[in-house]
């Protein structure tokens, strides 16, 4: 999948330039209340009138099936008819315990149709072969039958095209590559990142977990970071920002985690510390890459929380500089500095 990855800080897209809060799914309930109606039991009924009989008289009771008429039903099947009121003869199906057992049976056809679906995943386009996915990752599906590799690829791939777009699909054509391949770890990759550009926070930590259990990476620690921080604990993302190996990340890597540790620091109310954080990163460098960007437009932000309208401003601007391919809103977010600074 491509690694086009959105900070919920930093440089956001600009249709939507201030990021947004972890979204909170809904969960449904699992539970069905039971409807157990109550039926009185009464006593069977008997006829115990034996005066009108003569010796040898049989009462309707004691009529064998043999001489019963065609259709005729016997008076106690009548009495209890009576005793078990209007349901009575309408079929198992009508009764309460019917009502329980099909409740039990449509709950495993429940999940068995949502298994499904997951399973098959959205509609993948025609257009999209699988190809368009780099040899590292095709490399990792080649132990899969061809088939099943070629499924799974185009999966990840139709993913990977949509992903800024439209995250949620991006997400359930990844869970349909996991549901045929669980245990590849770039499989597993992919569903995070697509997990987490949906705003599922909770399913993103767990599968780039899965994923560097797997293969022993640590290029997924500034999202899992950033997920802790979605999760509203901004403790276990300072924990994983000095991590020993992110020392050793290439330079977009190391910023993208600059920017959640001082998102963090944010989000504890330690606005100098997140200043201090970003400071001492190249701020300056005299790249046009994204990551520096995104660390100047972290920065400017930052200092317009603080209340320093007047370095704000300046550092928006030092973005908009750079910023060629219009990933920020740093001209916007200038011009109205310029005219709050102004009324000041």
């Amino acid at each position: 999948m491509a690694d086009q990855r959105g900070r919920r800080d930093g440089a956001p897209k600009k249709a939507d330039p201030r990021g947004g809060g972890p979204r909170k799914a809904g969960a449904p309930s699992r539970g069905a209340g039971s409807e157990r109606g109550a039926q009185g039991r009464g006593k069977p009924g008997q006829d115990r009138r034996t005066s009108d009989r003569k010796p040898g008289d049989r009462s309707p009771a004691d009529r064998t099936e043999r001489d019963r008429k065609p259709g005729e039903r016997r008076q106690d099947d009548r009495r209890q008819g009576e005793r078990r009121g209007p349901s009575a003869g309408r079929g198992p199906e009508r009764g309460a315990g019917a009502r329980r057992t099909d409740s039990r049976d449509a709950a495993p056809k429940r999940e068995r149709a949502v298994d499904q679906e997951t399973y098959d995943g959205p509609v993948i386009p025609d257009d999209v072969t699988g190809a368009e996915l780099s040899p590292s990752v095709r490399a990792h599906l080649k132990g899969l039958p061809e088939k099943l590799a070629a499924r799974v690829a185009r999966h990840l791939a139709a993913a990977g095209r949509i992903v800024d777009e439209d995250p949620e699909t991006a997400y359930k054509h990844t869970l349909a590559a996991k549901a045929r391949a669980p245990r590849i770890a770039v499989v597993r990759e992919a569903v995070g990142e697509s997990a987490y550009a949906a705003g599922h926070y909770a399913e993103a930590l767990s599968e780039l977990r899965a994923a560097k259990r797997m293969n022993g990476a640590t290029s997924y620690l500034p999202i899992m970071a950033d997920c802790h921080r979605a999760l509203g604990n901004p403790t276990r993302a300072l924990e994983l920002a000095k991590s020993p190996s992110v020392a050793r990340f290439a330079p977009e890597a190391k910023a993208e985690m600059t920017i959640v540790e001082a998102g963090a620091r944010r989000d504890m109310g330690q606005l100098d510390a997140a200043l201090r954080t970003l400071e001492v990163a190249p701020l300056n460098n005299k790249s046009r890459e994204s990551w520096v960007v995104r660390l100047r437009y972290a920065y400017a932000d930052t200092l317009e929380q603080a209340g320093r309208l007047n370095d704000a401003l300046t550092w928006f601007h030092k973005t908009n500089a750079i910023d060629a391919e219009e990933l920020t809103d740093a001209a916007e977010r200038a011009e109205d500095l310029e005219k709050r600074v102004e009324r000041d």
